[in-house]
C-alpha cells in the first residue's frame, strides 16, 4: 500500500480531481494548507500599509492506493497540476503499513 501526497495550487484542484476520477480513483482526502517553497511569500498592500505574507495558500491531496497504481496516479496529478510556473507544487509517496476500513474492519487492499 502507498500513500500519495500532493501539494498543488488551488486553481489546479478541479483539473486534478477530474483527472483522478477518470483514472478510477475513488477516494481522496483534500485539505487547505499554507506554506512556501522557492517562490517564498509575497507582499500585499492593505489600507496603504505594506504587509509581507510569508505563506501561500495551497491544496493538499492524500490518496491511498495499491503499489502497482502509484506511478500512473502520480503522473495524472503532475500532468493536471503543471502550469510550468514556479509554485506548481510537489507530489510524493510513502509506504503504508496498515489500512483498516473502520465501518467493516476490512484490511489491506479491500479497505480501499
Amino acid at each position: 500500500m502507498r500513500l500519495i501526497t500532493a501539494v498543488i495550487q488551488p486553481h489546479a484542484l478541479e483539473a486534478v480531481t477530474d483527472g483522478l476520477r477518470e483514472h478510477g480513483v475513488t477516494g481522496i482526502t483534500i485539505s487547505e494548507v499554507a506554506g512556501y517553497g522557492r517562490q517564498g511569500g509575497h507582499t500585499e498592500v492593505y489600507r496603504g500599509a505594506e504587509y509581507r505574507i510569508d505563506t501561500i495558500p495551497k491544496i493538499k491531496l492524500e490518496i491511498l492506493t495499491e503499489e502497482h497504481d502509484e506511478p500512473s496516479i502520480v503522473e495524472v496529478i503532475v500532468q493536471a497540476a503543471r502550469s510550468g510556473r514556479i509554485g506548481d507544487g510537489k507530489v510524493w509517496s510513502s509506504e503504508v503499513g496498515t489500512v483498516v476500513r473502520v465501518r467493516t474492519g476490512e484490511e489491506g487492499a479491500s479497505a480501499l
